[in-house]
């Protein structure tokens, strides 16, 4: 399953300098911009030829379509990460979430400006890990090593089964280690770059602010986080266009106005989206120092966060 058929569809050239310009520091801005881009050039180049989710010829990739709302349910039970999930994962993250796999490419561009050398890099609720696998393929700092975590004792499996693909694939990758496990309970290690990728609206609002505070306090300086996330909209004029667009959206991705009604009713007790202004106060909050949108794609954006 090439979850990342459309890599091609990527940020454009003159966003890196965008980008480099809001994050640098004043005193050394213009050459830290030109190394930005000049480092990050040549891993733009092969975007399009790296799968979101990779494996060898020998590990087995679920190509199997996401009807799990196509027939009408007497009752419709809360989204969970469950094997029925796991098996149409890559189908139903491409065919609903727009922009998905420019996110995970360009995340391991990200991090590789803010990986430092022995340090450890998180995905946090890293599901089939696409994110680390991306990590893994564009850092190069010596010494570092990946830690994805998540809760879904499914997702972990297939997660190391596409990893141990990848390393079947792919030579000098970072070591990783797959951990099944609650990361509000995680004890975090010093960390260059932490990865929270659509993960953060899946916890109970109230807990938010308490995990985002020890992320900070375990960053190193010079490290982010990047965090990837659905939102929602003060303006109720904006909310409703971008929802509907994204509903479009699924449409035009084979859903059908049964499945859409019926994830729809599944994950709004589970998912609670916050507006970027709730994001940017709480990492604020949290003790960060500057948050820099890099992505939004309809209702759906990713931000750097720095210590």
């Amino acid at each position: 399953m090439n979850v990342n058929d459309n890599a091609g569809y990527l940020i454009p050239s003159g966003a890196w300098t965008t980008i480099a310009s809001k994050l640098a520091p004043t005193s050394f801005h213009g050459s830290w911009a030109r190394r930005f881009i000049r480092q990050s050039a040549h891993r733009i180049a092969n975007l399009a030829k790296m799968p979101a989710f990779s494996a060898s010829a020998g590990t087995v990739v679920s190509k199997e379509p996401d009807r799990l709302f196509a027939q009408p349910l007497a009752q419709v039970p809360d989204f969970a990460f469950n094997e029925d999930v796991v098996r149409v994962f890559p189908d139903m993250i491409k065919r609903s979430v727009p922009g998905y796999p420019t996110i995970v490419e360009n995340l391991g561009v990200l991090a590789a400006q803010f990986a430092q050398p022995n340090s450890v890099l998180y995905d946090l609720g890293s599901s089939l890990g696409a994110v680390t696998q991306a990590l893994r393929r564009h850092v190069r700092s010596d010494g570092c090593r990946v830690i994805a975590v998540d809760n879904s004792a499914a997702m972990v499996e297939r997660c190391r089964e596409y990893l141990n693909g990848q390393d079947s694939m792919f030579q000098e990758l970072l070591p990783v280690e797959v951990i099944e496990g609650d990361i509000l309970a995680l004890e975090f290690q010093p960390t260059s770059v932490v990865a929270l990728n659509f993960t953060l609206q899946f916890i109970a609002p109230e807990q938010r602010l308490a995990l985002l505070t020890r992320i900070r306090q375990a960053l190193l300086p010079g490290g982010a986080l990047i965090l990837s996330e659905k939102l929602r909209f003060n303006d109720s004029e904006e909310h409703a266009l971008l929802t509907d667009l994204h509903v479009a959206f699924k449409r035009a991705n084979g859903y059908s106005e049964l499945e859409i009604a019926q994830k729809r009713s599944a994950i709004e007790n589970v998912m609670k989206p916050d507006s970027l202004e709730e994001h940017r106060e709480r990492l604020l909050a949290a003790g960060f120092s500057k948050v820099v949108p890099w992505f939004q794609c309809l209702n759906f954006a990713s931000l750097i966060a720095l210590p």
